[in-house]
């Protein structure tokens, strides 16, 4: 899931070499945490928030498929 995140963030900013993804476990789910460049913040987002929402969304998918729940953070 964490290549998941990483490979969509990657292809959408323009400084793919600053993108980090982290993973923390928490009780029950699995918390994703990714940064990007400054300027690339507005790229991951998208307006209302809707590239963010989208990239939730497949990683849930991907998280329910395995049996687990993930949760994405940007910032």
């Amino acid at each position: 899931m964490r290549e998941l995140i990483e490979y969509i963030a990657k292809s959408i900013v323009e400084k793919p070499d600053e993108v980090e993804v982290t993973e923390e476990d928490d009780e029950d789910q699995i918390v994703f945490h990714l940064k990007v460049a400054e300027e690339d913040m507005g790229r991951v987002i998208g307006k209302q928030g809707r590239i963010a929402n989208a990239m939730r969304t497949l990683l849930k998918v991907a998280a329910i498929r395995r049996g687990e729940r993930a949760i994405l953070e940007i910032g």
